[in-house]
């Protein structure tokens, strides 16, 4: 007979615990979905938050950073989610729809509800389809990762978010944004389902804005791409932040699909932006992208599994990373090609540029291949400015700093206009910039 030790629960995790407590009858969902809840609460006090002896955490510590855990967020007040809004910058002047999440639930009445219908798309509230009887399915894990810690944690805890469907054949003429404000502050824990229908096209934003202080922000996008269908997500994790930031992506790709991501990260001390990408049907692509800067003593964190079960799929993945002073970037990518998965076309590249000597990158791409008639290729760099392009820029005149950002800007800007999605370049490239000029 095995017996689980327990394991001395930090503070953090005490609190998280007691925070179950405080809340789970007034959570969402039926019996089931409190079951489902239950289940990963009780994983958390079994094995406690992701830790580094876990190896999919080894270089990105939750257990060590959450020293405690506050309250879930309070509902949000009209007004204080309004100012909010009004103050926030996230893609400037982009004609495109919005849709607000404040304090962890869908804000119908701020929300572009009407206009998205008459593009071809409905929008419901996901803590009300939590209380359906697809209420289980929405909590799904995917098969990759059936027990990680931070979709755990999402599971236990999430208050709402939106179900989003688009009909076959619809293409959406403006991009969406699912904007998830902070109007108070306190942990917003999140969940959106995403349904891209047969032939149809869908480009999205994703988006946090507003201070959840000691909070953290755990908020989990589940797509479901249909045949033929096109979806790009462009995620913006941006602001200065104490608390973790934890994002995960769950792409399920049918028949002749295309799935394009980004991730721009800059600015919050912990951040993890996982994905967990799968071929479902057949002659689907998956082109994954990251931009990911930090400074101080932050921890940028980018991890992939890209699962290839069916043949004849392509996969490209290409990470950029800039660091300085002491921070540290993390990149995890894993392309999985099962055994019937032939003909399959996988390449994945992550690059680092350390601005300091102070710096770390951890850098692990993996190839896991059971089948014999692919492609498939990965590779890591890390390094400093070049000297002699530095050299280059001031012998023409270019002051030092002014040379630097130059270079810097070049390479995170490959990452971006590879992705190739021209309406976020600007807004993009521009917070590279601020970024960089923050430092001189």
């Amino acid at each position: 007979m095995n017996v689980t030790a327990p394991i001395a629960h930090t503070q953090g995790e005490t609190d998280l615990i007691a925070r179950f407590d405080a809340v789970r009858d007034t959570l969402a969902g039926s019996v089931s979905v409190g079951g489902l809840r239950s289940a990963a609460l009780e994983q958390i006090k079994l094995k406690g938050l992701p830790h580094r002896r876990v190896e999919e955490y080894k270089y990105s510590d939750l257990r060590a950073f959450l020293k405690f855990a506050a309250p879930l967020a309070a509902a949000a007040d009209r007004s204080a989610t309004e100012a909010a809004l009004g103050a926030a910058d996230t893609f400037g002047d982009l004609d495109r729809y919005k849709l607000v999440i404040a304090n962890g639930s869908f804000v119908a009445e701020l929300s572009d509800v009407a206009a998205l219908e008459a593009e071809g798309v409905s929008v419901s509230d996901f803590a009300a389809a939590l209380g359906g009887d697809m209420g289980a399915a929405l909590l799904a894990n995917p098969k990759t990762a059936p027990k990680d810690g931070v979709l755990a944690l999402n599971t236990a805890f999430v208050q709402g978010g939106i179900v989003l469907t688009v009909k076959d054949g619809a293409e959406v003429s403006k991009p969406v944004e699912v904007i998830q404000v902070a109007a108070s502050e306190g942990a917003q824990v999140t969940r959106c389902r995403v349904l891209v229908g047969e032939g149809a096209n869908l480009r999205l934003l994703e988006t946090f804005v507003g201070e959840t202080g000691s909070g953290e922000v755990n908020a989990v996008f589940d797509y479901q791409i249909g045949d033929k269908a096109t979806l790009a997500a462009t995620r913006l994790i941006v602001g200065a932040s104490a608390a973790p930031r934890l994002f995960t992506t769950i792409a399920t790709l049918g028949d002749e699909a295309l799935f394009k991501s980004l991730g721009f990260v800059a600015g919050p001390e912990f951040v993890r932006n996982q994905q967990f990408v799968s071929f479902a049907g057949e002659n689907s692509d998956a082109k994954i992208y990251g931009v990911s800067m930090a400074r101080g003593k932050g921890l940028a964190d980018q991890t992939l599994i890209v699962d290839h079960s069916v043949p004849h799929c392509n996969s490209r993945e290409y990470f950029k990373t800039v660091l300085d002073d002491q921070a540290r970037g993390v990149y995890q990518g894993r392309i999985n090609v099962a055994l019937h998965a032939q003909k399959t076309d996988g390449e994945m590249m992550t690059q680092a540029l350390l601005l300091s000597e102070e710096a770390e990158m951890a850098n692990k791409p993996e190839l896991e291949i059971f089948a014999d008639d692919v492609i498939c290729a990965h590779g890591a760099t890390s390094g400093q400015i070049d000297e002699d392009l530095l050299f280059y820029l001031r012998a023409r005149g270019i002051p030092e700093a002014e040379a630097r950002t130059l270079l810097v800007l070049a390479f995170l800007s490959e990452a971006i206009e590879e992705y190739d999605e021209e309406y976020v370049t600007e807004g993009l490239v521009s917070r590279v910039r601020d970024w960089l000029a923050k430092k001189s």
